[in-house]
């Protein structure tokens, strides 16, 4: 795996994909800068070496080029968090762009316009894609929260620049990190996989189970697995058509001897709000017309001590409504927990969009071993998928 450590930048022009699709407030403010803080080390390495950077990302997903989704409005938390004033191009191809950069010096940063404001750029466009790459002698991809798709500025701009091309650090440590837990020997491991649908995690459970010992079942989901089992489930979150494949499930995880350990008990509610009546049940045992929107304080003692044993853990997915304050002890137990199991010795890897926010609002992200940057990239390299944004540059 090529990264930029191993190239000397000096009077080049590096042309890094980073991952910039960040969270702003009504007035635009960046309310989250950790994808920005993320791509600093891979900038900064080129800048040291005598470099150029000039920055590509997408925000949102704009239709008419409104905006609410120019890049314009990262500018000052950019230029804040790398020390540097950032340059900045409302276009991301043109004679405007060429111009910018040919009169770029070394040491100078410039970020284009969001690449989404051509339709080009998802449409995997080569000719888009060719554009682009004259803009620069190298070409870095650093965005892993964009690498499971086949985009222009990820999957086949890499073809135009033959050997100058490389991961940056972020990549490149994004999927050792995952690696880590799927080719790891440091046993027990433990995968916690929480969210609302089996569905949407079948796959990942189907090719992690080779790897695992232990499969914790949380959220949602584990009310599809509690009633194919013949459970009272109430009126709580279901995938009727997904019960026989929750069957399958167990019956798979046993043949290759990975213990499951779905929840024992929930707090239930009697509608889906901060100001329902709860009360915690048996969660076989839900009353029609209750929900589950929690694990119980049996089921955190029981996923307690199987994260305590382990070596190395996966989280993917909360276990409850984490968001709803009276719903959040399950979850804030779970991550106090791997962070507990992290400062005893073990790896652990967090990754998804919930389980991200949950370590966040719990203030956790320095207590776990590595807080993954991208969703769905890390969830199709889980799969045994290979991504394109990372195919390319092999």
């Amino acid at each position: 795996m090529k990264t930029v450590n191993d190239i000397n930048f000096k009077g080049k022009k590096a042309l890094i994909r980073v991952d910039f699709n960040v969270p702003l407030d009504d007035n635009f403010k960046v309310t989250d800068d950790t994808r920005i803080r993320a791509a600093k080390p891979t900038i900064l390495k080129i800048l040291e070496d005598g470099g150029s950077c000039i920055l590509m990302s997408h925000l949102g997903r704009p239709k008419n080029n409104e905006k609410e989704f120019s890049l314009q409005h990262i500018v000052k938390s950019l230029s804040d968090i790398l020390g540097i004033q950032v340059k900045f191009l409302d276009d991301c191809i043109g004679t405007k762009v060429s111009e910018a950069v040919s009169n770029l010096k070394s040491g100078e940063i410039l970020l284009l316009e969001n690449l989404r404001f051509y339709k080009e750029e998802e449409n995997g466009n080569m000719e888009f894609a060719e554009k682009l790459s004259k803009l620069g002698d190298v070409y870095v991809n650093d965005a892993f929260g964009t690498a499971h798709r086949a985009h222009a500025s990820t999957a086949i701009i890499a073809d135009f620049f033959g050997e100058n091309k490389c991961f940056g650090l972020l990549l490149a440590s994004e999927i050792e990190n995952v690696k880590k837990v799927l080719e790891t020997n440091e046993k027990p491991v433990t995968a916690i996989i929480g969210g609302a649908k089996v569905s949407s995690k079948i796959t990942i459970i189907e090719n992690i189970l080779d790897k695992i010992d232990h499969l914790i079942i949380g959220g949602g989901m584990a009310f599809t697995f509690v009633k194919a089992q013949g459970g009272k489930i109430g009126s709580s979150l279901v995938e009727e058509d997904k019960q026989e494949l929750a069957l399958e499930i167990l019956e798979m995880a046993k043949m290759k001897n990975v213990l499951v350990h779905l929840p024992v008990d929930a707090v239930i509610a009697d509608s889906f709000s901060e100001t329902a009546n709860t009360r915690t049940e048996d969660v076989n045992n839900i009353p029609d017309g209750w929900m589950g929107l929690d694990v119980g304080p049996k089921t955190n003692e029981l996923f307690a001590n199987v994260i305590a044993a382990s070596k190395t853990i996966l989280w993917n997915g909360p276990v409850g409504v984490f968001e709803m304050e009276k719903f959040s002890e399950g979850t804030k137990a779970l991550g106090k927990n791997i962070a507990k199991a992290t400062d005893n010795g073990a790896y652990s890897l967090v990754g998804g969009g919930d389980s991200v926010a949950a370590v966040q609002k719990f203030k956790l992200s320095d207590k776990v071993s590595y807080v993954s940057t991208g969703g769905g990239a890390m969830l199709e390299m889980l799969e045994g998928n290979t991504l394109p944004g990372i195919k390319a540059l092999m």
